[in-house]
Formats: C-alpha cells, sequence, structure tokens
C-alpha cells in the first residue's frame, strides 16, 4: 500500500512513478476528499471536547441550582451530529482505504516502462546445449521413461495435473531436498506453513482484492460475511504466508534481517489460460516451490535482493543449466512489487527461456498492508519493514529444463550431479 502522506506531499511525482507501471491517476478528487475528511474530523473532535465540557459541568450547574435544560439539549444535538459525522468519517476511510489498496506499488528508480517487450537481459550461464540428434519434448521424454503420468493425473484432477511416478517422484523429491539443503546452509530458516489462508494474508500479500480470481477459495458453511464470499483460500505461493508471519506486529531492529523460506505446494486456478505450446508441467494448477522470503531494513532492501538473486542462481547453476537472468520492466513486475529479476531457465522444445524464479523487492508496500513494523533504535519511532521474496526454485520448469538440456540419444537423461546424493547414487533415468 503507498503512503498516503507521500501522495498529499507530492501527487504528480506519485503520478508519475504509476504511469512508468502503466497506470494512470489523477489525484485531484482523491485529495479533495482527503481534505474534506480530515475537516471533518477536525470537526467531529471539537464536538466531543465540547460535549466533554458541558458534561463536566453539567453536575456542577447542578449543584449551584442552575438550569440546565439548554446545555441538555445541546448535548443531545451534538450526539446526534457526532453520530451522523462518524457514520460519515468511516464511510470516507473505507472509500479512501479502498483507493489506495487498488493502487499498484511504486516502481524503484532505474525500473524501465513499459512491459515485457522492455525487460533487459543482465546475464546468461552456460552455453544453449546441442544435441547430435533430435531433441525431444519433456513430454514425450518423461512419458517414454515412465516418470509422469499426465493421462492419470488428468483422470484425478482434470487437465493441468500430473501424477509423479517412480524416478520422476524421486527426481523431484531430489529438486525439493537440494534447495532445502542449500538454504539451511545459508542460515535461513525453514517453515512449513499451512496452506489454507485467510483474507487478511491475500491482501497484505497484494493479491487481494484485484487477483482475487487467481487463486482456488474454499467456502465454508458460516462464510455469509466473508470477504467475496469466502474466509479461506488455497495459497498460490508460500510468499503469501511467510508475508503474513508478522503482519500487525513491531519487530526490534536487532532482529533484522529475518531470513525465511518455506516449502509448499503451489495452488492457482489460472493455469488453464496457458498457450497451447505450454504443455506439460510448464504451468499447472498445483506443483512445488521453495520460497525464499526477508524482513529487511530500508536500507539493506537492494543488497537483499542481490542476496535473493545470487541464491536462486547458485541452485540453478549447480544443475549445470543454461539460464538468464532477466530486469523486469514495471508492467511486467507484479502489482506489489518494486523491482523484480527473473531467473529464467532454456527450455529446449519451446525455443524460449521460462521463469523459475522471480526475486523481487515490495520495498514498504506489503508491511504497510499487513502494519508489519520496526522499532528504530535511533529515534525510537516505529517504521515499516522491507519486504522481498524469491522462488528457490519452483520444480515444475527445472523438472522440464532438466528432461532436456540432459537428454540422450539413447532416450535416458542423466541425473545433474547435484541431485545424485539425493537419489541413492543414480546417475541416469532410463525407460521403466
Amino acid at each position: 500500500m503507498l503512503d498516503i502522506n507521500l501522495i498529499r506531499k507530492d501527487p504528480e511525482y506519485v503520478s508519475k512513478k504509476l504511469a512508468i507501471k502503466g497506470v494512470s491517476v489523477d489525484f485531484s478528487k482523491f485529495l479533495a476528499d482527503d481534505q474534506k475528511r480530515r475537516d471533518l474530523i477536525h470537526t467531529t473532535e471539537q464536538l466531543k471536547a465540547e460535549r466533554n465540557k458541558s458534561s463536566a459541568d453539567v453536575p456542577k450547574f447542578k449543584k449551584e441550582g442552575k438550569d440546565v435544560s439548554a446545555i441538555l439539549a445541546r448535548m443531545r444535538e451534538i450526539g446526534d451530529q457526532i453520530k451522523e459525522n462518524d457514520q460519515l468519517i468511516a464511510d470516507m476511510n473505507q472509500k479512501q482505504n479502498e483507493f489506495i489498496a487498488g493502487l499498484p506499488n511504486l516502481p524503484a528508480d532505474g525500473v524501465s516502462p513499459g512491459g515485457k517487450e522492455n525487460n533487459q537481459v543482465i546475464r546468461t550461464f552456460n552455453e544453449k546445449p546441442e544435441f547430435s540428434f533430435e531433441p525431444q519434448h519433456h513430454v514425450d521424454i518423461v512419458e517414454h521413461l515412465g516418470i509422469i503420468d499426465y493421462a492419470r493425473g488428468a483422470k484425478l484432477s482434470g487437465s493441468g495435473n500430473w501424477v509423479y511416478r517412480g524416478m520422476g517422484a524421486q527426481l523431484e523429491w531430489a529438486l525439493l531436498n537440494y534447495f532445502i539443503q542449500n538454504h539451511l546452509v545459508d542460515g535461513y530458516e525453514m517453515i512449513l506453513p499451512p496452506h489454507l489462508l485467510n483474507y487478511e494474508c491475500g491482501f497484505t500479500a497484494g493479491q487481494f482484492p484485484k487477483f482475487v480470481d487467481d487463486i482456488f477459495t474454499l467456502r465454508l458453511k458460516d462464510d455469509g460475511d466473508a470477504d467475496f464470499g469466502f474466509k479461506r483460500f488455497l495459497l498460490p505461493t508460500s510468499e503469501t504466508a511467510l508475508v503474513n508471519l508478522h503482519r500487525d506486529e513491531i519487530l526490534n531492529q536487532n532482529e533484522l534481517p529475518k531470513k525465511y523460506f518455506a516449502y509448499t505446494p503451489c495452488y492457482r486456478s489460472e493455469a488453464g489460460s496457458y498457450r497451447a505450446e505450454e504443455r506439460g508441467m510448464i504451468r499447472g494448477h498445483q506443483f512445488n516451490k521453495v520460497e525464499i522470503f526477508q524482513y529487511s531494513l530500508p536500507q539493506n532492501s537492494d543488497q537483499a535482493l542481490q542476496e535473493l538473486i545470487a541464491k536462486a542462481e547458485s541452485l540453478v547453476q549447480g544443475l549445470g543449466l543454461h539460464y538468464r537472468v532477466s530486469k523486469l520492466a514495471a508492467e511486467d513486475c507484479s502489482a506489489s512489487m518494486r523491482e523484480t529479476y527473473d531467473i529464467e531457465v532454456w527450455i529446449p522444445s519451446m525455443n524460449d527461456y521460462k521463469e523459475v524464479s522471480s526475486a523481487s523487492n515490495a520495498g514498504d508496500y506489503q508491511a504497510r498492508r499487513g502494519n508489519i513494523r520496526f522499532r528504530n533504535e535511533e529515534t525510537g519511532k516505529n517504521e515499516f519493514v522491507h519486504t522481498l521474496n524469491a522462488s528457490g526454485l519452483a520444480t515444475s520448469r527445472i523438472f522440464p529444463a532438466i528432461m532436456e538440456q540432459y537428454q540422450q540419444a539413447d532416450g535416458t537423461v542423466v541425473i545433474p550431479e547435484a541431485l545424485r546424493p539425493f537419489m541413492n547414487g543414480a546417475e541416469v533415468i532410463s525407460p521403466r
């Protein structure tokens, strides 16, 4: 959520920043309504002060034998006006909060305007693999090996789902163990959060109310008064849980940074909109991901972002995969993020790169929505933390990349060395 004081102080600056993200906003009416709201609050506070003074005068005047009927009549009048004003203020507050909550984060300095076409490739790792044979699509590879069953996945849960079998299940679990081991070595605390989250979690993360249609919701018997008709939803990423761990808390400055990672399946209802060439597990309604997350001091968040990028890169490097790092243009960043770098792995059959990690800095945007603060030791004041996240990593695109980049002419797939300790030393996946 944006800082209302910044909007009041320099609305032109905020408008220009939002325009870089493709959002056109004129704050004239908002500021006029905000001034009316503040004036009404001031007037109401004066009425309450008058009522309090009169309330104190009544017993004194009665004791002196004075007539207090006019004072009591005035107090009733004031009471009615205060009640009316309080309701108006509550309505104005709600309208104002809804407006601000609907605005995206301001892009950081140096983030290019526009969409995907303006993304900047920063660096690459390894060369694109070359084959002396006709390389296969990962769907054909895994079906030939018998390690992924798409037909039975669809039978169990519809399109966009699959079943890991045998060495496929072992490879998936090996990837997760490889990620987890590296994060533990780096000193991150492991979290296993609930998969069912409440509405406040989605709001704090910046996913609600705008992107509520992208998630799976659960409607309970007592959901009559719930936001959007639901009280719980399946987490689309464990970032949504991790950013809420310290919601409505004030942290000590010496506690920061807080470094967490979490493993969860991720549930996405928007998977059905993928392009025809994105068959297989490139997109799905459920996939596994390890998320890394930091709560940072504001002055250290840029450095923390570079740390997250390096961590995600090191995992892909350890697997020996060809990838690139792209700095996203403003309109390609999610609404909550001020700056994002994608680590994109090469998928030969698609002749394209696919994101396996987005490392992002939200600044204080999510912290404002979740009221997550720290006590500044120098000033004694409470300030908002900065929040950062990155996939570390998602398996649903790493798995296809391994299948395609490590495929052999005889139909087998070489297992990356980093994963072999988690697969009982197996070096190759052969047909079942």
